[in-house]
């Protein structure tokens, strides 16, 4: 008998959708200046697709090292792999769309946007970056992945100015970590079974 998920693919959804809507208000409410246009939309989603793929082929490296990463993330890959086969495709697409436009609107757009304001730059992209790894929270080194992700995604946004560029990059970077843990779990030593 297939297990149901504990989060129904319309709370998921409404859940991550919410995460944009709150970075949108943020923004709106505060007057936080979002920069978009640094670079053409061709160009945005060719640099957030490569370099999605690039951070997880970097990632995956990382994970093959003995006794560094996949000890400590065996049960967290093993959460997020159930999680993937809780949703369809069309859900998990959707949910990785969702989670690259809202989290980058509240934690690059809003976050980060906001303290460019009062601090210096890489004071802000280290702050809210160290946010958006808490909120990912699954352990001590999901949070150290969750960071680092943060930090290039923030320094991308600085650096170009689109914040497409870096939700186009999010969405991408979701979408073959779900796919990979989802198709391939024993890449990340998950056991089925």
């Amino acid at each position: 008998m297939a297990r149901r998920p504990q989060i129904s693919a319309l709370a998921a959804l409404l859940f991550q959708g919410g995460i944009g809507v709150v970075g949108l208000l943020l923004i709106l409410v505060f007057g936080i200046p979002v920069f978009y246009d640094g670079v053409s939309p061709g160009i945005a989603v060719f640099w957030g697709v490569a370099g999605s793929v690039a951070t997880y082929a970097v990632i995956m490296m990382l994970t093959r090292l003995p006794g560094l990463l996949r000890e400590s993330l065996e049960s967290q890959l093993g959460q997020l792999h159930r999680f993937a086969c809780d949703y369809s495709w069309t859900v998990l697409i959707a949910l990785s769309v969702f989670a690259g436009v809202g989290e980058e609107l509240l934690f690059r757009g809003a976050i980060q946007g906001w303290l460019t304001q009062h601090v210096p730059d890489a004071t802000a992209i280290v702050l809210a970056s160290l946010v958006f790894g808490l909120v990912h929270y699954l352990s001590f080194t999901y949070f150290v992945l969750a960071t680092g992700l943060g930090l290039v995604l923030g320094a991308v946004y600085a650096l170009t100015d689109s914040l497409v560029l870096v939700m186009v990059w999010h969405a991408v970077y979701d979408m073959i970590a779900l796919y990979c843990l989802r198709r391939f779990p024993e890449w990340f030593g998950v056991r089925i079974g």
